[in-house]
């Protein structure tokens, strides 16, 4: 490790599954000299990115209460998404947890995200948590608006797609010329995803606001009023990210 590579890979080590680390456990994950994780754990914990826990532990810091602060203010996406996520919980008919998510290295992550009071929808999506890039309506309709190129590279990345590229292409091409996408359990069982794509090339942002419902809830007329829901928020949204300029 070195570098800013060294450091992040130290902070992903922690996760709900195991929030504390001693030095020893982080280098033995890291396969690196404990004094190389005593330095680098240092400097984290002077900027605040790491705090001393009980028994010689260490766990996540303030510094990124911080950040996710400054990351609400200035990130465009963010800051002009929830209230659009919030007009939309207010016009769909039925239960539904409402997602804004974008690309996220070689993974689709939700950014903003909001549900019917009162109602408990298990989605696995939740702000802040990386999201497999082939399964689900949230992530297809993000591909399917790619550029050629750097979709195939993304795909070249993925294990296990082997013949099926060929299936998936055809597929984000279809989904691509609707403007929408539709999926059912295919990231939770007895869920459905309904998502409409938020391409700002512009700002550089490739995203999506997509609604999760449960399939007993759902019927083809409900997909598709939450689909006229949806294609406006988005092109409402995507007017407001459009970069100004001065006349």
């Amino acid at each position: 490790m070195a570098g800013l590579d060294r450091f992040i890979e130290i902070l992903r080590l922690f996760d709900e599954g195991k929030p504390d680390w001693t030095i020893q456990e982080m280098a033995d994950a890291a396969k690196v000299p404990a004094s190389t994780v005593y330095r680098t754990v240092r400097e984290l914990v002077g900027q605040g990115f790491l705090d001393p826990s009980i028994e010689a532990n260490y766990r996540l810091g303030a510094a990124f209460i911080e950040f996710d602060r400054r990351l609400r203010l200035c990130d465009p996406l963010i800051r002009e998404g929830e209230p659009v996520l919030r007009d939309v919980l207010d016009a769909a008919p039925i239960p539904h947890v409402v997602v804004l998510a974008r690309l996220y290295r070689d993974q689709v992550i939700c950014v903003a995200d909001g549900r019917t009071p009162g109602v408990d929808i298990a989605t696995s999506y939740e702000r802040g948590r990386p999201m497999p890039l082939l399964r689900g309506a949230t992530s297809k309709v993000i591909l399917a608006q790619l550029p050629r190129a750097r979709l195939g590279r993304i795909l070249k990345n993925e294990d296990g797609i082997g013949a099926a590229l060929d299936d998936i292409a055809t597929e984000l091409v279809g989904i691509r010329r609707q403007g929408y996408a539709i999926t059912r359990g295919e990231v939770d069982h007895g869920l459905v995803g309904i998502s409409v794509p938020l391409s700002c090339p512009e700002a550089a942002i490739n995203a999506s606001i997509s609604v999760i419902v449960r399939g007993a809830d759902s019927s083809e007329a409900i997909e598709r009023r939450l689909i006229m829901t949806l294609t406006p928020a988005a092109g409402m949204l995507v007017g407001k990210l459009l970069p100004r300029r001065n006349a």
